[in-house]
């Protein structure tokens, strides 16, 4: 019998040693030291303390000097993945091109688009369309970025909600607009956390 525990206890002793403490450390220190900013989760500071990730989107839906992000976690219009007293986490709508309440949320986004041009007394174009990323939600629910067609519909709303000029506030977006990956995979995107705390710091 000793002859068989006896290897067994070494091969497992071993093991831990080396997927429990040796890979964790060395996956750790490479993070740390090539990526850091990333590995500590994109955290954004503000005199000393964290007030996000850009890496996870935040609801700024119902304030028009905000740029607002996709339907999920991060936006309560209509559809909320995130309710601490109902203990739901983040999460997709899940509906289905058929299903009609798909159709009721977009409607009712677009009344809440809407209504936040009137409250800041801005005349929009009849027929401007709205981009899809602002009436749908997003798989994760947590998407931090929205396109830039999302962006350039928002931006003379929230220009005019701050009482800034469009290209201040489009400078914003151009600086915290991400390109494609490698050059040619997905679209540009727009960080709406990061362009919403960098327009905090212009407005007048």
């Amino acid at each position: 019998m000793s002859a068989i525990l006896r290897p067994a206890i070494v091969i497992f002793v071993l093991l831990t040693l080396i997927t429990g403490i040796a890979y964790p450390l060395a996956v750790t220190g490479i993070a740390q030291a090539v990526f850091a900013d990333r590995a500590n989760g994109s955290l954004i500071m503000r005199d000393g303390e964290a007030v996000g990730s850009s890496l996870i989107g935040q609801d700024f839906s119902g304030d028009p000097k905000y740029f607002w992000g996709r339907l999920s976690a991060t936006g309560p219009v209509p559809y909320t993945a995130f309710n601490a007293a109902k203990a739901t986490g983040s999460s997709g709508s899940n509906l289905g091109p058929t299903n009609p309440a798909l159709l009721e949320n977009a409607r009712a986004r677009i009344e809440a688009l809407k209504a936040a041009d009137v409250a800041v007394g801005y005349a929009r174009p009849a027929d401007q369309r709205v981009p899809i990323d602002l009436v749908t939600s997003s798989a994760s629910g947590l998407d931090p970025h929205v396109s830039l067609a999302a962006a350039e519909y928002q931006a003379p709303r929230v220009a005019k909600a701050r009482g800034m000029d469009q290209a201040s506030v489009r400078a914003a977006v151009t600086r915290h607009t991400r390109g494609r990956a490698l050059g040619l995979l997905g679209e540009p995107v727009v960080n709406v956390l990061e362009v919403n705390f960098d327009l905090d710091g212009l407005a007048p």
